[in-house]
């Protein structure tokens, strides 16, 4: 899958590598390639994260990917949408931890704990990758760049996408960014 991938994309797959063993995760997910995008500073999504804000706002989007891990998975919307019908998802969070451990739904590891292990990518970053691949080819191109990654990560329905529209950044805003820099750069 990944000879289709340019260097730039293939950098987000192995920082979202190195983001996992960071944040302890025993796998490679949405919020790792989420992560390892915004670490990008020269390449087509870091322009277009760039001027989206998104850059300036990065501890607030790790902040946010923490949460929504540590309430395992559970996104701030529908945190919001349950406690509309009277269910404290914060309340359960803290009372599994009692229980069980801080970090107890998040299932992973100590954060920072390293091991060689060869992770393997969860069913939402695997979508991702898929959806990335099927944009490249409906649109006639030849290879994966790290703009459709992040382009995928809009179209899910997982942590990632939640958080980075509860950032303003959605697929469209993406879409009319990288077009733009595109126009830029035909000039």
């Amino acid at each position: 899958m990944f000879e289709k991938f340019t260097a730039e994309a293939r950098a987000v797959v192995s920082c979202a590598a190195e983001q996992a063993d960071r944040t302890g995760s025993d796998t490679i997910g949405e919020p790792e390639l989420l992560l390892a995008l915004l670490d990008r500073t020269d390449s087509p999504a870091a322009g277009a994260l760039a001027a989206l804000g998104l850059h300036e706002r990065r501890q607030s989007v790790a902040d946010d990917l923490v949460a929504a891990r540590r309430r395992g998975g559970v996104s701030a919307a529908d945190v919001a949408a349950l406690a509309g019908l009277g269910i404290d998802v914060d309340a359960i969070v803290a009372s599994v931890e009692q229980e069980h451990g801080v970090g107890a739904l998040a299932a992973g590891r100590a954060p920072g704990r390293r091991r060689r292990v060869r992770r393997r990518f969860t069913a939402e970053a695997k979508s991702v990758l898929e959806r990335a691949l099927r944009m490249v080819a409906g649109r006639g191109e030849r290879s994966v760049g790290d703009e459709h990654l992040l382009l995928a990560l809009t179209t899910g329905r997982g942590p990632a996408a939640a958080v980075l529209a509860d950032h303003g950044v959605t697929h469209e805003a993406v879409v009319r960014v990288l077009g733009e820099s595109r126009g830029r750069r035909a000039s």
